[in-house]
């Protein structure tokens, strides 16, 4: 038996014992190094007061996020997505049995809860239909024709990363929904996944601005030339920020970003909070005519509902002109919609939820006459096949999501958007990160998402007894009340849907 190097084992351990006391005193100089600047610095009381063991109190508060969301929440606790929320996205994507076992865990007793009427005789599938296909702008030159219920909502190329761009391309073209380009204007990964495009003209118009950040119809023609974009909608205002334009950091606008959206590069990219060329309703109209006449392709607009005497106006402008007139489509936005980044002051507290504002504009599009003209877009929090059957009881002809389809791609809700440190590669442009994000792959899983979304939102329309999802009704669903009974949703938004009196037009209500 050969015995053991006894020298070697020595050395081995005095090299080990003065790493160990070598990393001892470098600890220990770091800690008083610390502990000065602690002391002596005065801006911070808790590090001034606690010094070294107080910089814990901000790790920890780093830390918190995440392990509300993993250990402690329950499925249906947290903001603004709970995790029986994300998971169901989460599977769909993954195109995974979502079926759940035992019972429920959704609380069905608050006040505002949604519950579908089952019928005693629920649509065979033999009986049921396919989603109808819509016509939005029959008048225009390039009228869309579209049976595409669920939709991707406006992210913009630079609020999110090349690969997810590309990933959202291309698995709207696999399921056959359409893409919104978000205010930044006309990517070419946008175009490289074959999808039928929206093209969002946001306050600076990005993408479609003279050298003077002014429309232009030159852009607008170069635009509407690709077969692929298919509407243009003018962006108002958004949810998660009514009434303030647009943020793209400046360590987010890339050269390439740059270029698209003909700003300069490093700078910050911020919108006015409105159109300086939208001022009245009579603008507004103008404005629509005027693209859509350059471009021949249908037109809409988006926005916030705050306050709403302007829709009145509106509408009896619309009918005073003739509804040739009207915008071909309207998306509203919920308060609780999604943004990269928004002051917290307007993300909490500014707007009407979609839950209001949906069947008001619904209701005030019927009382003019113009529902049949007009199609309804609804955005905002609907990432789930309930959610997406009430929009469509309510009056929505299309649903449109944002962040569920953010979800479909592997977002975990880290809230980084912001920050250029997304750790799923989505919202960022650090090459490290978004390698991670695999575009093919993940263009699966967009059109995995739509597909079930369409589907389980059609088992709903089933059991109510209605053929396809689009013949939803409010009669088919309920709403719990205060006192713990529920009511119809026909009951329930049985408002006034009479035009008012001339002269009341504008009162803001």
């Amino acid at each position: 038996m050969t015995l053991p190097d006894t020298g070697f084992m020595l050395r081995s351990l005095e090299f080990l014992a003065s790493f160990f006391v070598i990393f001892i005193g470098l600890s220990f100089a770091a800690i008083v190094v610390i502990y000065i600047i602690d002391v002596t610095q005065t801006t911070q009381a808790i590090r001034r007061n606690y010094p070294v063991i107080g910089r814990f109190r901000y790790f920890f508060e780093t830390l918190g996020g995440f392990f509300r969301q993993y250990f402690f929440a329950m499925d249906r606790e947290e903001m603004p997505f709970n995790r029986a929320e994300r998971s169901w996205v989460y599977r769909a994507a993954k195109d995974l049995d979502n079926t759940t076992a035992f019972g429920s865990t959704r609380n069905l007793s608050p006040p505002g809860t949604v519950l579908f009427v089952n019928c005693a005789f629920p649509t065979l599938g033999t009986d049921a239909a396919q989603v109808g296909a819509i016509t939005i702008g029959p008048d225009c030159k390039h009228p869309y024709t579209t049976g595409s219920l669920f939709n991707i909502s406006g992210m913009s190329y630079g609020a999110l990363s090349r690969p997810a761009v590309l990933a959202l391309s291309a698995g709207a073209a696999k399921s056959g929904c359409w893409m919104n380009t978000g205010e930044g204007g006309l990517s070419p990964f946008h175009l490289e996944g074959g999808a039928d495009l929206v093209f969002q003209i946001g306050t600076a118009k990005y993408g479609v601005r003279d050298e003077h950040g002014h429309l232009s119809d030159n852009k607008l023609r170069e635009v509407a030339a690709h077969a692929q974009v298919k509407m243009f909608e003018i962006k108002l205002s958004q949810g998660a920020k009514p009434g303030k334009g647009g943020i793209l950091p400046g360590l987010k606008v890339t050269a390439e970003i740059a270029a698209i959206r003909g700003i300069p590069a490093g700078q910050d990219s911020i919108s006015p909070n409105r159109h300086p060329d939208i001022n009245s309703v009579s603008d507004l109209l103008d404005m629509i005519d005027h693209i859509r006449t350059v471009t021949g392709k249908p037109v809409g607009f988006k926005a916030v509902i705050g306050a709403y005497g302007w829709l009145d106006e509106l509408f009896a402008e619309i009918n005073k002109r003739g509804q040739t007139s009207a915008p071909d489509f309207i998306t509203i936005d919920s308060a609780d919609g999604g943004t990269g980044a928004a002051p917290m002051s307007l993300m909490d507290y500014m707007g009407l939820p979609i839950r209001e504002s949906l069947p008001l504009v619904a209701d005030k599009l019927l009382a003019y006459g113009l529902k049949d003209r007009v199609k309804l877009i609804a955005s905002g929090k609907l990432i789930n096949p309930a959610e997406v059957a009430w929009a469509l009881c309510v009056g929505a002809d299309f649903i449109v999501s944002a962040r569920g389809f953010m979800f479909s791609l592997g977002c975990i809700q880290a809230l980084h958007c912001n920050k250029n440190t997304c750790p799923t590669g989505i919202t960022t442009h650090n090459p490290r990160l978004q390698k991670g994000l695999n575009p093919t792959a993940k263009a699966e899983r967009v059109a995995n998402y739509v597909r079930n979304m369409v589907y389980e939102v059609g088992t709903i329309a089933h059991s109510c007894g209605a053929r396809e999802p689009r013949q939803l009704r409010r009669f088919h669903a309920r709403i719990v009340t205060e006192d713990g009974r529920s009511i119809s949703l026909e009951d329930m938004y049985a408002a006034d849907t009479v035009p008012p009196a001339a002269g009341q037009h504008g009162r803001q209500r």
